[in-house]
């Protein structure tokens, strides 16, 4: 079975944008699900929301087996286009070599989501220097789990997550609480997890190094560069 790479329009408050659905690592017209179309039918789908290809990897690895994964890159928090653009290529990088790694195995997708840090930076006016893991920190969560779990309704998956709780800077108790809350207004699934917990974060810093990622030392916005 062959899967085309899907396109949706999105129009809502923070701007149009056009989001694309292919397969990394995969060619046009490529079988996305190499373990079998009925293997993938027993698994549920997940959109899980990346915010950086270094915290994706412990988390794919963990969940690839479970689960048929997209990886729903939406960041409008990275106010600083050129190093959205690095983190965004690194998932990309990521999850090609993740896939080769994996021969005859389900593919995990990418999803680039709309990137307008200017949605980002209203929703957190007032609250420029509150500090790091503050007010502003539980704005910035609840607008990309809210946009994930919207993405996650249109495109008919199952489940919706996300890669923040593998870090130890990130407050797991404010994620799930918002997931959760997001979760009963989309009649969805909160895949509700504290990815850091198994040495997680251990995890991912190992791989990072292994597939050459790049690092950031910082969360993304102006105000968590200071």
């Amino acid at each position: 079975m062959k899967e085309k790479t899907r396109q949706s329009e999105m129009n809502k408050q923070d701007g149009s944008a056009q989001i694309a659905w292919t397969p990394e690592g995969a060619g046009e017209g490529d079988v996305i699900r190499g373990g079998g179309f009925a293997e993938s039918l027993q698994k549920p789908s997940l959109l899980l929301h990346s915010c950086c290809g270094p915290c994706s990897t412990a988390v794919i690895e963990r969940l690839a087996d479970e689960f048929e994964i997209t990886v729903f890159f939406y960041n409008p928090c990275i106010t600083e286009e050129d190093e959205y653009i690095l983190r965004r290529e690194n998932q990309k990088k990521f999850l090609k070599a993740f896939n080769e790694s994996r021969p005859g195995k389900d593919r995990i997708r990418f999803l680039e989501g709309p990137y307008h840090p200017g949605a980002f930076l209203k929703i957190v006016s007032g609250l420029e220097d509150e500090p790091e893991g503050g007010r502003r920190c539980e704005k910035c969560f609840a607008q990309r789990l809210e946009k994930t779990a919207e993405t996650a309704q249109m495109t008919g998956n199952d489940y919706f997550g996300t890669t923040l709780t593998v870090s130890p800077h990130k407050n797991y108790r404010i994620i799930s609480e918002i997931g959760r809350n997001v979760a009963l207004r989309y009649g969805l699934t909160f895949l509700d997890r504290d990815f850091k917990k198994k040495d997680g974060f251990k995890r991912s810093i190992e791989m990072s190094r292994q597939y050459g990622l790049y690092r950031q030392d910082y969360c993304g916005c102006r105000f968590s560069r200071r």
